[in-house]
């Protein structure tokens, strides 16, 4: 072996060893990963949230390791373009998927053939669990309250009702309450957050539904009022209640989706553990939480605690999208 060869194996050994009062124990599975280079396939585009929870997430697990983490943004197709690689991928730990619940569950619904199974295909290793997503009104609307909503909804008759896209948190939203109050609003599709909320703003839509990051340019123009949180309470507005605590009853509203990364199905459970110890050890690092921050995300879990809440909110997703009646793409 080369000198320059030698001495990167030490380093990696030393940042490893530095590391371990935060890690599961060493096994000699963990011992030989990495071995080079790690590609974190990111299935959404540069600059979102999944984007930038992908980054910081790969800077500290670069440091500990002493590998090089890789990011490629491999987005499209709600997120299968991406898990169809990695699920591809050798098994041995040196391509990770960051992805979101979407990837991770909704496109077996809304697809024929997403291009890989997730659970014959991948392994879930860690995940972040969602925040409260925002319903927001219009102020013209008067609405403060889901009360006030529902019977905005009733006596207009026509509610514009923006939505991210379609199979999405919003537009089961939508669903679900027209089933509970007998109401008829139906969604308007936007590619994206973005311009969803740039409809709010320019009064396109009555109502809105996405995160409180994005929403800010709605909220401190004063051009939206949020009446509600889909199913879980913000920090930064704990006034807001919830759907369930304004009297919405569906099941949907007691999951809140995650963030999360997975590897291919026969990676060696050792290198499984030690990536989710690496996530969870992620969270005391200071960009990394500055990213939750930023996006009000709670921390990372560990393995099997991100795979008891996937199992506990699969079949509330897969529900809830097949009653959207729509047929799969």
């Amino acid at each position: 072996m080369s000198a320059p060869f030698n001495r990167r194996r030490f380093i990696a050994a030393g940042t490893a060893a530095a590391a371990a009062p935060f890690l599961p124990c060493s096994t000699s599975a963990q011992a030989a990963w990495p071995s080079r280079q790690i590609r974190m396939i990111c299935s959404y585009p540069a600059g979102g949230q999944t984007d930038l929870l992908a980054r910081a997430f790969g800077e500290f697990i670069a440091r500990q390791v002493g590998q090089t983490v890789v990011i490629e943004n491999k987005a499209g197709a709600s997120g299968s373009i991406g898990a169809a690689e990695v699920a591809r991928a050798e098994p041995d730990g040196h391509t990770i998927l960051c992805s979101i619940s979407t990837t991770y569950v909704m496109n077996r619904v809304m697809m024929k053939n997403p291009g890989y199974d997730m659970d014959r295909d991948l392994t879930l290793v860690s995940v972040i669990p969602g925040a409260g997503l925002l319903l927001v009104a219009s102020p013209k609307s008067g609405v403060s309250t889901l009360d006030e909503f529902v019977a905005f909804a009733r006596k207009s008759g026509k509610v514009n009702f923006g939505t991210y896209s379609a199979g999405s948190a919003p537009h089961m939203t939508i669903n679900e309450l027209n089933r509970q109050y007998g109401l008829s609003i139906e969604p308007i599709h936007y590619r994206g957050e973005a311009p969803m909320w740039t409809g709010l703003l320019e009064g396109t839509l009555d109502v809105a539904m996405g995160s409180y990051t994005a929403a800010q340019p709605v909220l401190q123009s004063n051009r939206g009022i949020v009446f509600a949180v889909h199913s879980k309470k913000v920090d930064a507005i704990p006034h807001i209640r919830t759907l369930p605590e304004q009297g919405a009853t569906s099941k949907f509203f007691t999951i809140s989706g995650f963030s999360g990364w997975a590897l291919p199905k026969a990676t060696p459970q050792p290198i499984v553990d030690r990536l989710a110890g690496l996530c969870v050890a992620a969270n005391n690092d200071p960009k990394v939480k500055e990213v939750l921050s930023t996006f009000v995300l709670e921390p990372a879990l560990g393995f099997k605690e991100s795979n008891a809440l996937y199992q506990r909110e699969l079949p509330v997703w897969i529900e809830t999208g097949q009653a959207l009646g729509l047929p799969p793409a």
